[in-house]
């Protein structure tokens, strides 16, 4: 049955439907399609349910082909490319009927001990200082552009845009610091998911700040037509989301119909989490 839960946990729980084949429900994102963020959140689950104790996943690829019809289930299909000693890789299919609606690769590894190299966190106000986005959505009527469910499961705080240095004309950045809105079980699984999640909200609409602001702080109108085509997530080191990830949100250029957009996600304490890219649709809408 469709969605009924505002828990993060709940959410990303999957049914096994046979060998290598599980089931999960997707909530809405725009009006009429499911939120593509959980859909590749749910295919890392599926995958992650088939390799050895300890591996997690280090990276992601996914495309997201059709849109999800959140009335209805998604099947996860997985295929066990290869297992080594410390790395598995994983292909996930989603379907719905006979109809693709996203493809995953995924790579999951045991972990080592090595030196860790990384630059620094940006600078960004406390998220205790920032308003939560839920407030803002509901002010701003955002349920004529996007589903509550991401501001109700997450809490998030956007900080806004972030300056740019004057020599790279063209460039957009903003920061948003995201946490679970609700405690989340120790498995490391649950928590990687839990920040595939999060890494697909706000991110798009970063490539359109010089057009708009993102759904749940605009009070106008869209103006963009907006939807992700693909998804990559480089995970380096285990993630928490029971604590505040400060995600630091670029976009590089646009054209062509399409926005390029990358980031990272980085813990309170400055160490670097997480490396995210995606393309998406860009048009103006008319």
């Amino acid at each position: 049955m469709p969605l009924a839960t505002t828990g993060m946990d709940s959410l990303l729980r999957l049914s096994r439907a046979g060998e290598d084949l599980f089931q999960g429900w997707c909530h809405h994102g725009a009006p009429g399609r499911g939120f593509g963020g959980l859909t590749a959140a749910q295919a890392l689950v599926a995958a992650g349910l088939t390799v050895r104790a300890g591996q997690l996943p280090h990276s992601l690829h996914g495309y997201f082909l059709s849109a999800v019809d959140p009335e209805r289930p998604v099947g996860y299909q997985v295929e066990r490319v290869r297992n080594g000693h410390a790395y598995a890789t994983r292909r996930v299919t989603a379907r719905q009927g006979d109809r693709q609606a996203f493809t995953l690769t995924a790579s999951f590894k045991l972990p080592e001990r090595t030196t860790r190299r990384h630059g620094a966190r940006p600078a960004a106000p406390d998220p205790a200082a920032l308003p939560n986005l839920l407030t803002a959505w509901r002010l701003n009527g955002g349920a004529a552009a996007c589903s509550s469910l991401p501001f109700e499961v997450l809490d998030l705080r956007l900080v806004g845009r972030a300056d740019t240095p004057a020599a790279e004309p063209g460039r957009h950045r903003q920061h948003v610091w995201l946490r679970a809105a609700q405690p989340l079980p120790d498995e490391g699984l649950l928590h990687a998911a839990a920040l595939v999640y999060g890494s697909d909200l706000l991110f798009a609409p970063t490539a359109a700040l010089d057009v708009e602001d993102p759904a749940p702080v605009r009070t106008t109108a869209p103006r963009t037509f907006m939807t992700s085509l693909d998804h990559a997530v480089w995970f380096h080191r285990p993630p928490r989301l029971d604590d505040w990830l400060l995600f630091d949100q670029r976009s590089p250029a646009a054209g062509d119909g399409r926005g390029l957009v990358q980031g990272e996600l980085w813990s309170r304490e400055g160490e670097l989490v997480a490396s995210v890219a995606q393309e998406a649709v860009l048009r103006p809408l008319r």
